[in-house]
């Protein structure tokens, strides 16, 4: 069953748009998480998306959105670590 947007509530339009913003912003912080500033910048954004998100409605788009931002973060300070180690 399709939900006309335009027919919710607007508090409700923008966290369902926060939750799809931050699944994606997660799935682009595991991409380009071999250059460390933009993949620690973009896990940031999305698991503040997420967290506005889930303020106001509780939804797997934003629990996915999230934890895909901390594993982005995650492997972007692990690829950090390993280039700090073997730079030498």
């Amino acid at each position: 069953m399709q939900v006309d947007p335009t027919s919710l509530d607007p508090e409700l339009r923008f966290a369902r748009f926060y939750a799809v913003a931050s699944a994606a912003l997660g799935v682009i912080s595991l991409c380009i998480g071999i250059i460390p500033i933009c993949g620690v910048i973009t896990g940031i954004l999305g698991i503040v998306l997420g967290m506005i998100s889930l303020k106001t409605e509780r939804s797997k788009i934003a629990i996915s959105g999230i934890s895909l931002s901390a594993f982005g973060i995650l492997i972007t300070i692990i690829y950090i670590i390993i280039l700090v180690l073997f730079n030498k």
